[in-house]
């Protein structure tokens, strides 16, 4: 995970470019001011607390909308890059943390 833009105050955008090992992901996680995803190489796969998983690919663009529990990564069989932007709170935290995907979850 690199972080490639941080601007100063005001603002608390994050942008950070992410990139994942073949079957590598996050854990459950959600972000105060929810979160844009776009893939710039491989694929790989997202999931929304409640529903399926989603391929997304190079080029695709994702949302999650703000508090809404998700997880993203690579894809079983190739690496997954994406370019991740979201706010920090007044806090300053962009992201709150939530148990670990498990591999069930993960293979669907």
């Amino acid at each position: 995970m690199d972080e490639i833009a941080t601007p100063g105050p005001p603002s608390r955008v994050r942008m950070l470019s992410v990139h994942f090992a073949p079957g590598g992901r996050t854990a459950w996680h959600h972000h105060p001011f929810g979160q844009i995803l776009h893939v710039t190489e491989g694929e790989g796969l997202v999931q929304r607390r409640g529903g399926g998983r989603e391929p997304i690919r190079a080029g695709d663009t994702v949302q999650a909308e703000a508090g809404e529990w998700h997880w993203h990564g690579a894809g079983p069989g190739t690496f997954m890059t994406h370019l991740a932007v979201q706010e920090a709170d007044a806090e300053g935290q962009t992201t709150y943390w939530g148990e670990h995907v498990t591999d069930d979850e993960y293979q669907g």
